[in-house]
């Protein structure tokens, strides 16, 4: 079974990709935009990606909307989430609007054969830029009904959904890319506030993944790294059974658990399932030779991120764009873009 999902460094795999590919502890791709040209290249890569494969891979992208979408030529421009409840009417509507946006973007990613998007986002829009309006509200409880009808969207079109960033990035400053946060609140503050989305949504839940943020009154590791967040809170507390991500091994906020090889035993030993490498190709590497041997020690626990593959095949993109409900998504998005 495998463990380590990495990225590609352009639109075409190249021979050290085919071979890293073909390695037994990947189990997993993420496309960024550098990877993007137009539907029917990534669709090619896609291809070749899998063919590659020594393993079925789980394909991903964050394709969240606003800021955050990968592929833009060629596909619906989903604006950012938290235009939903901004500009919705009352709540019925924003969980009308969030349902079909959800489902959306998730028939137009599966329609080239990637199988989930990074998404939603269950952190509060507060004082994170990084977050802002990644985020559906700035307050849980409006938060919780509005992720619910994106979950049930992305369900409807064949999706997994993943929340991120557990226990919730939305209320310290740092950027986690570029900087180490620290979020010095009481645990009973962190419950009242960022940590109920995530609490409410679990059983709608395929996926979570942890943030690179250090919540001293918890535990002294990040949330990714941490035993007391994944294993204590998250899988017993919160009674989630699906996936765990690690969030990017590479970004800053990963450091303080040491060596690219650290951070993956690390996040593995706390309670991930799989763990991603993506921009440091030589710390990817590093990554996948350190994590193959742990992993055949435990083949069943990286079994069940398997149940991420898209069950089924979706609509290409020029089916789906005569579909009725793709043309009734189009309608919502112009209003809430329009606001």
């Amino acid at each position: 079974m495998t463990a380590v999902m990495i990225d590609l460094e352009g639109p075409e795999l190249t021979a050290e990709e085919r071979e890293l590919l073909a390695h037994p502890a990947i189990g997993g791709v993420i496309y960024f935009s550098r990877n993007y040209v137009d539907p029917g290249q990534i669709q090619e890569l896609v291809r070749q990606t899998r063919a590659a494969a020594r393993n079925p891979l789980i394909l991903a992208v964050d394709h969240e909307g606003g800021r955050v979408q990968r592929f833009r030529e060629g596909f619906s421009a989903i604006p950012a989430m938290a235009n939903i409840g901004r500009y919705a009417r009352d709540t019925s509507e924003a969980q009308q609007w969030a349902q079909e946006l959800g489902w959306l973007m998730a028939s137009e990613v599966l329609a080239v054969d990637i199988d989930i998007s990074f998404a939603p986002v269950l952190d509060l829009n507060g004082i994170s830029e990084v977050i802002g309006d990644r985020a559906f509200a700035e307050q849980p409880q409006a938060i919780i009904p509005i992720a619910r009808a994106f979950i049930k969207g992305m369900h409807q079109a064949g999706m997994k959904a993943t929340g991120k960033h557990f226990p919730g990035h939305g209320s310290v400053a740092a950027d986690s890319h570029i900087a180490i946060p620290v979020d010095n609140r009481l645990w009973d503050e962190i419950v009242a506030t960022d940590l109920p989305p995530f609490m409410e949504l679990a059983s709608c839940l395929d996926a979570i993944m942890p943030a690179h943020v250090i919540y001293p009154d918890v535990c002294k590791h990040p949330a990714g790294f941490s035993e007391r967040w994944l294993q204590d809170v998250l899988r017993a507390q919160l009674e989630f059974h699906g996936v765990i991500f690690s969030d990017d091994l590479a970004m800053a906020g990963a450091t303080v658990a040491g060596s690219m090889a650290d951070r993956a035993k690390a996040a593995l030993r706390a309670g991930c399932d799989m763990v991603l490498a993506c921009n440091d190709r030589a710390g990817a590497i590093t990554v996948i030779e350190t994590v193959a041997p742990l992993v055949n020690k435990d083949p069943r626990r990286y079994a069940r991120s398997y149940e991420l593959l898209a069950k089924s095949a979706s609509m290409n993109l020029n089916t789906l764009r005569n579909h009725p409900r793709w043309h009734s998504a189009q309608q919502v998005l112009q209003k809430v873009t329009a606001g």
